[in-house]
């Protein structure tokens, strides 16, 4: 047994891991916002801050690496299972520790992937953008939009991957593959999520990428990009938007939902299929109705203007809007048990679901009101270099180090063996939902149906007050 336990990497420690507070609540909890707000704001300041020192947030370079340490934080907890970390170094090596180490051999990954992945291979032998020193070849590029050009390139092909890499797991539950032994299993997912994530790019974002120069690239790509007449514009940023309300249902689904409703489906085709396209057709539900909020709020938007009036950037802002809703989602499911658990299912997903959404609304007034007087940005939304999700992903990206390498270190400390038997004794078992009644999914639509009338009559009302500077 012995040697057994030596050999396993990472697979099911997530799962079968015990963790306990250390002190009654909420104080685990208090302790570890601050030091997680604490890691952030140094962590801000060094690398993204204008006003600290290596000031990435140009906002692309930032942008980029932001967005690709999430994607290789999910590889190597999702789909790799935290290989080549032997499941004896998860389990005795100390928070601090195991997080240094596994935060450094992220930080390897991300260098190697951009660097000689985007730039080195892509930018020299495949699309000269992802090179800036090949686009500052071109009449009239300085070398600080060759940078950005590149970066831009590089965060949307991992806003693709965001999604992507999380669902192959959590969606089709790693099928066909997921009798593989690791590493096989996590090489296997990786280069099938990439292979598709290729291909949606050059469907999405390629032409986006061909109209940033002049003349634009018609023999490269699709120019005028063939979404243009639907979205109003020519931006990617309605890809962006989209993909981006995806990845944020994955995970609401894989932590306040618990992989329900589509988990009661019992066929395993059905339940991964099931499950890999409703998350796309539920994101597609949050997609429209945020855009739609927006009119209703703002008005319709104007070809032509800029900023809160323009196509482009109400698509864009969509994305943005539901990363906000991640936070607080994320911060339930870590450090408060995915509270609530005792009310019935459906009962539970509901609350849970409403903190999110009125944790994210708060999250999102505090960072359009006062964020910029600590991140070095502007004030308001009618700036073009505002990109919340760039704070909000760093902010994540923090939570998830602490969560997946460092145990939610220091308010939580893992259970002793001893501690392990007795809490599985005394675990009660989890709520049944076996069967949903005809009644209760009735109520649930009218519900539902009250809700949307009620909020898009609210929303013209609560739009004309000046709730954020603008």
């Amino acid at each position: 047994m012995e040697e057994k336990t030596e050999k396993r990497y990472g697979e099911g420690y997530l799962e079968e891991r015990i963790l306990i507070p250390r002190w009654r609540a909420p104080w685990p909890q208090i302790v570890n916002i601050i030091l997680i707000l604490a890691v952030f704001y140094i962590s801000w300041w060094i690398f993204q801050d204008r006003r600290g020192w290596l000031r990435m947030y140009t906002p692309y370079l930032g942008y980029m690496y932001t967005r690709w340490i999430l994607i290789v934080l999910i590889w190597m907890v999702y789909i790799f299972e935290f290989w080549p970390f032997r499941r004896r170094q998860l389990e005795t090596w100390h928070p601090l520790w195991k997080g240094f180490i596994m935060t450094c051999v992220m930080t390897g990954v991300l260098l190697i992937l951009i660097k000689v992945f985007f730039e080195g291979i892509l930018g020299n032998f495949s699309m000269a953008y992802f090179n800036p020193a090949r686009s500052m070849k071109l009449p009239g590029i300085t070398e600080f939009f060759a940078v950005e050009y590149a970066s831009l390139a590089c965060l949307m092909f991992a806003a693709i991957a965001s999604w992507l890499s999380p669902s192959w797991p959590v969606a089709m539950e790693n099928a066909p593959w997921q009798n593989l032994k690791q590493p096989v299993l996590g090489w296997t997912v990786l280069i099938v999520t990439f292979f598709i994530g290729t291909i949606v790019y050059l469907c999405t974002m390629h032409p986006h990428m061909g109209i940033l120069y002049y003349p634009w690239q018609r023999f490269a790509s699709i120019a005028p990009p063939y979404w243009e007449k639907f979205a109003n514009t020519v931006s990617g940023n309605f890809h962006v938007s989209w993909i981006m309300c995806c990845t944020i249902t994955v995970w609401l689904y894989e932590t306040i939902w618990e992989r329900y409703p589509f988990k009661l489906i019992k066929h395993d085709t059905l339940r991964r299929l099931s499950a890999f396209f409703g998350i796309i057709a539920i994101a597609w539900c949050f997609f429209f109705f945020l855009h739609f909020a927006q009119e209703l709020w703002w008005g319709p938007a104007i070809r032509g203007t800029r900023m809160d009036f323009s196509p482009d950037w109400r698509w864009l802002h969509v994305g943005e809007t539901m990363v906000f809703f991640l936070i607080p989602a994320l911060f339930l499911t870590f450090y408060c048990n995915n509270w609530p658990t005792k009310y019935s299912a459906p009962v539970n997903w509901l609350i849970r679901t409403l903190i999110a959404i009125f944790g994210g609304m708060a999250i999102y007034w505090i960072y359009y009101n006062i964020g910029h007087l600590t991140l070095g940005t502007q004030k308001g939304y009618a700036q073009p270099e505002q990109f919340p999700m760039i704070p909000t992903i760093w902010l994540i990206n923090i939570m998830l180090i602490n969560h997946w390498f460092m145990d939610n270190w220091p308010g939580w400390r893992k259970a002793k063996p001893e501690e392990v038997a007795l809490i599985r004794k005394e675990k009660s078992p989890a709520v049944s939902v076996a069967k949903f009644a005809p009644a209760g999914i009735i109520v649930g639509i009218v519900i539902g149906i009250i809700i949307y009338f009620i909020a898009i009559w609210l929303f013209p009302i609560l739009g004309k007050l000046k709730w954020v500077y603008t």
